[in-house]
């Protein structure tokens, strides 16, 4: 019982709004402290004092993840979660030592990847982190195809281009990344009218290029994601019974529910008329 109680005030703790804004603030705080770092002509007693604000960030981080571990039903509970391992790893790895000179550099980049603590504190990050990693296998087939083309009008202007200039033309890994630099609009004109000296008609090439790649796979991948990003946000809805996605899920459970009780209540009926012609008096 005691447990129980225990085990309920780290989950009131978990789930208060000042403690995780607390907890934000902290990795606020140690990004900054991060970037103070990176100045070369920081003075001594400032240095000493990031090394004790350092400490205290550590053993903050490793205490909010035992009171995390403690409000979970179990260890591996706890472990279920990505988002748990994930903030455990980025916490050991800062319990890493700095006192040796081979340490330092390796010790200074892992703390780099504390800032990413804000991802799994802030549930609005995760939905888009969660909405990226969805979305890539969908992404892929549209690169592949994207890809296929870059090839195609790549090795079409290095056929055609390549004597007009050798640097932007010469081989097709070449002229893919001029090809990119055209898909970003970067000094593309001058890519253009440079060939048009030779090629009056060569505007089709680039137009065509520009049409196919910048406006039709480019809105191809901002609509995945945006389908994608609803997906995850009706999902989520759904598991924290908020929105119109849990309304929506809510009866839909409750329609099957009550359709299993309408089917049940009907074969009752239907086993009673029966047993009331059996037994009616001829």
């Amino acid at each position: 019982m005691k447990l129980a109680r225990v085990q309920h005030f780290f989950i009131t703790l978990r789930n208060n709004g000042l403690f995780q804004s607390f907890i934000i603030a902290v990795i606020v705080l140690s990004a900054l402290l991060i970037g103070v770092e990176t100045y070369p002509s920081i003075p001594p007693w400032v240095v000493e004092i990031i090394k004790v604000l350092d400490w205290f960030i550590t053993l903050f981080f490793l205490l909010e993840i035992i009171i995390r571990m403690i409000a979970s039903e179990s260890i591996k509970d706890f472990l279920k979660d990505p988002w748990n391992i994930f903030d455990s790893v980025i916490v050991a790895t800062s319990l890493i030592p700095l006192d040796g000179s081979e340490t330092v550099l390796l010790g200074r980049l892992l703390r780099i990847f504390r800032v990413l603590r804000l991802i799994s504190i802030i549930p609005e990050l995760k939905i888009l982190l969660d909405a990226f990693f969805s979305a890539i296998p969908r992404m892929g087939y549209v690169s592949l195809l994207m890809f296929i083309f870059f090839y195609i009008y790549a090795a079409i202007g290095s056929i055609l281009f390549i004597e007009i200039n050798p640097t932007l033309w010469g081989n097709i890994g070449v002229s893919m990344l001029t090809l990119f630099r055209i898909a970003t609009f970067e000094g593309w004109t001058e890519v253009m009218y440079e060939t048009m000296t030779v090629y009056p008609f060569s505007w089709t090439f680039y137009l065509s290029f520009i049409f196919i790649v910048a406006f039709v796979f480019l809105n191809m991948m901002i609509g995945i994601v945006v389908e994608t990003l609803q997906e995850v946000h009706e999902k989520y809805n759904r598991k924290e019974g908020k929105g119109e996605a849990a309304e929506v899920h809510w009866i839909k459970e409750h329609t099957a529910e009550m359709e299993s009780r309408l089917e049940r209540i009907e074969k009752l009926l239907e086993a009673q008329a029966e047993r009331d012609v059996v037994n009616k008096p001829n």
